[in-house]
């Protein structure tokens, strides 16, 4: 019903707000932009942009057939890398999501891996929360993303493939003259009045708490600092203490102390997802991170 010409204008001007910057950036006029707006309405069944003072804004309707667009784009773009691969062996691009901790080392690891075998495969990394990376490889926008379970579990999808990775512990970093430094086992118990640095996702219950609770005690106080050089400041000044990923323990700074809560210790599980028919390369990556978080 939609061509594929009409489909890549109707995103420019989603993506620019308006017809303006559409014709700029695809080198087409104005009017021809407008004239194929209006044929792409048509062809609709209604309006697929409101016209404002100043550029245009997707109506609902305009919103969903964007949605779909991107998908069909994405996908014809993928179909072109894969063919290129098919007949010139691997090159093109890949496109690598991973929520923040799992760029420390573990996905890191793998692209140098990966980059070595195939130097021609430009690799283009995309970072953001597990929720956002998933919907973006169903959209079409990633070939292989790293999510991870925590904190809203991962959602059943039959059009992605999810692969586990690792069950990843969390540790406890304490300063470096703290009275249980040096214990390779920190019994959680015995940490039941200090002050915790965290940053708590919105809604339900942390892993903290959930581990706190095992042990029989509620966190005494916590201190809200979301990004990691922030909590490791904190402790490091004895403002508290807290817990890292242990994929992510390599960017612990060294005056600091890395200790296991034993049969308290929180986990989470670490996945590669893939679209329902994923690139060669993509597969090839996921094999790689697995080799990775084995070591």
């Amino acid at each position: 019903m939609f061509d594929t010409d009409a489909l890549r204008l109707l995103d420019a001007v989603a993506r620019t707000g308006s017809f303006t910057g559409a014709a700029a950036q695809l080198n087409y006029t104005q009017s021809a932009i407008s004239r194929r707006i209006a044929s792409l309405e048509q062809q609709a069944g209604g309006p697929l942009f409101d016209r404002l003072a100043r550029g245009v804004r997707l109506t609902p309707a305009g919103e969903a057939l964007h949605q779909h667009a991107l998908v069909v784009l994405n996908r014809l773009a993928r179909a072109a890398e894969e063919l290129a691969g098919i007949h010139g062996g691997y090159r093109g691009s890949l496109r690598v999501g991973a929520f923040a901790t799992a760029n420390v080392a573990l996905v890191p690891s793998a692209l140098r891996a990966f980059r070595r075998r195939f130097p021609e495969v430009a690799l283009t990394p995309v970072e953001g929360p597990s929720g956002g990376l998933l919907r973006r490889l169903r959209e079409g926008g990633l070939d292989v993303a790293v999510v991870s379970d925590y904190p809203s579990g991962l959602p059943y999808d039959e059009e992605v493939e999810i692969v586990e990775l690792v069950r990843d512990e969390l540790l406890v970093v304490l300063p470096g003259d703290h009275r249980l430094a040096g214990r390779e086992t920190v019994d959680l118990r015995e940490l039941r009045e200090e002050t915790w640095i965290e940053a708590p996702p919105p809604g339900g219950t942390t892993m903290l708490e959930q581990a706190c609770a095992r042990a029989g005690f509620t966190p005494r106080a916590t201190i809200r600092i979301a990004e990691w050089t922030g909590k490791f400041g904190f402790v490091a000044a004895g403002l508290g203490i807290t817990l890292v990923p242990a994929i992510a323990a390599r960017a612990v700074p060294p005056e600091l102390v890395l200790g296991s809560l034993g049969e308290f210790a929180p986990y989470r599980t670490v996945h590669a997802a893939l679209p329902g028919t994923p690139l060669p390369a993509a597969r090839t990556l996921v094999h790689l991170l697995s080799e990775a978080a084995r070591q």
